[in-house]
C-alpha cells in the first residue's frame, strides 16, 4: 500500500507510541556530536581504515585515501549504538557516513560522484591533479595468460588497488572515467583512484599451492598484515624457515589445544616482541583468524615488515594440516 507524504504523516500520527522511532539517547548524540567536533574530516564506517567491513565503507576509505594522508574515522561495528544513532543524526538510513568541518557530505554513492567530478577535492581542500598513465608492467607470462582470458575485441585488463592497497584484476570493458595505457602489446585499464597507487608495480603469473595465479608486486605498498594459509604455515616449517608463531587465545584455550611451536602471547612475550629485528617473520593464530587479525595489525606500525595472519586460525590448522590438534 502506497500513501502520499502527507497522509503517511497522518496515519503515523495514529498508530500506537511502540510504532514510533524512540527519540536519540541523548548520551549517543553527545558521543557523535563530539567525535564529529574533534576531526575535520570523519568518515563513520564498518571497520577500520585499515580493515574495511563491507565494500561500500571498503571504497569510501580508498577514496579518502587517495586525497588524504590523514582523516579519522569511527567503527559503528564496534559501537552498536552510534551505528543506529548515526543514521538518525544524519537522516540517512546508510553506512558509510562522511563529514567534513562538521557538515555532512553523504554516503558512497555521493562520495564517488564528487570524487569524479572534483566537488570532494574542493571540500577537502585538495588541488585536483589531472591522472597520469602509471608505469606498469607485465612479465611475458602474465601477458600470455592475459591474453587468454581476454575475449572480445574492447575488452581489456582492468586494474583497480584500494586504499589498503589490496589489489583486484578483472577483463572488463573500459570505464567511462579511468586511466588506460599498454604493456607489452596489451591493452590495461586503471581505475580513476587508484592510478597513483598503480604506479611502478609489476603482475606476473605463478604458480601456487592452489594452481596458477597473478602475483602483484607494488613499489608504493606499505608494510601490512598479510594472510598464511595453514598449508603455506606446514610448508614452511617442512623447510625449516625460521618464524615465531604467536597464539593469541586465552590460557584457557591453550589449554584446550595448540599449534607445535606456537607461542601464548603475555606480557614478557610482547615486550620482547618489541626487541626482535624488524624483518622477523611474525604469524599471529587465534581460534579462527579474527582476534589474531587485529593484534597482527599493531605491528606494521611498530616497524615490522613481515608480519602474517593465519587464515582461520587453529581451527582450519586441524582440519587441513594437522587433525590430531583439538577442535573446539
Amino acid at each position: 500500500m502506497c500513501f502520499p507524504g502527507r497522509a503517511f504523516r497522518a496515519v503515523l500520527s495514529r498508530l500506537p507510541p511502540r510504532w514510533h522511532t524512540p527519540p536519540m539517547d541523548q548520551d549517543v548524540r553527545s558521543q557523535i556530536e563530539t567525535a564529529i567536533a574533534k576531526s575535520r574530516v570523519l568518515l563513520f564506517m564498518k571497520g577500520t581504515r585499515q580493515a574495511p567491513a563491507c565494500g561500500f565503507s571498503g571504497r569510501a576509505v580508498s577514496l579518502l585515501d587517495t586525497l588524504l594522508d590523514t582523516y579519522a574515522t569511527v567503527d559503528v561495528l564496534a559501537h552498536p549504538e552510534i551505528r543506529e544513532g548515526i543514521k538518525e543524526y544524519s537522516s540517512w538510513p546508510t553506512i558509510p557516513q562522511l563529514y567534513v568541518d562538521g557538515k555532512f557530505i553523504g554516503g558512497t554513492d555521493i562520495v564517488t560522484e564528487m570524487f569524479e567530478s572534483g566537488a570532494l577535492h574542493e571540500v577537502l581542500g585538495v588541488p585536483k591533479v589531472a591522472p597520469e598513465p602509471p608505469s606498469v608492467t607485465l612479465t611475458e607470462r602474465a601477458a600470455t595468460a592475459v591474453r587468454g582470458f581476454l575475449g572480445e575485441e574492447s575488452e581489456v585488463l582492468l586494474i583497480d588497488i584500494d586504499g589498503s592497497f589490496s589489489p583486484t584484476l578483472s577483463i572488463a570493458t573500459p570505464p567511462d572515467k579511468a586511466v588506460v595505457l599498454e604493456s607489452r602489446g596489451v591493452r590495461l585499464c586503471v581505475e580513476l583512484r587508484a592510478w597513483k597507487r598503480a604506479h611502478g608495480i609489476t603482475i606476473d603469473y605463478v604458480e601456487t599451492p592452489e594452481g596458477a595465479a597473478f602475483k602483484i608486486d607494488n613499489p608504493n605498498e606499505p608494510a601490512r598484515v598479510r594472510p598464511m594459509s595453514p598449508r603455506e604455515l606446514d610448508e614452511r616449517r617442512k623447510r625449516g624457515e625460521p618464524f615465531r608463531l604467536i597464539d593469541v587465545r586465552t590460557p584457557a584455550e591453550w589449554d584446550l589445544a595448540r599449534i607445535a611451536g606456537a607461542e601464548l602471547l603475555d606480557a614478557d612475550l610482547m615486550a620482547e616482541l618489541e626487541e626482535l629485528p624488524k624483518d622477523t617473520l611474525l604469524v599471529f593464530q587465534c581460534h579462527h583468524g579474527h582476534r589474531s587479525q587485529r593484534a597482527a595489525e599493531q605491528f606494521p606500525a611498530r616497524g615490522f615488515t613481515r608480519v602474517y595472519n593465519l587464515t582461520g586460525g587453529i581451527d582450519a590448522y586441524s582440519q587441513s594440516v594437522d587433525p590430531s590438534v583439538p577442535r573446539y
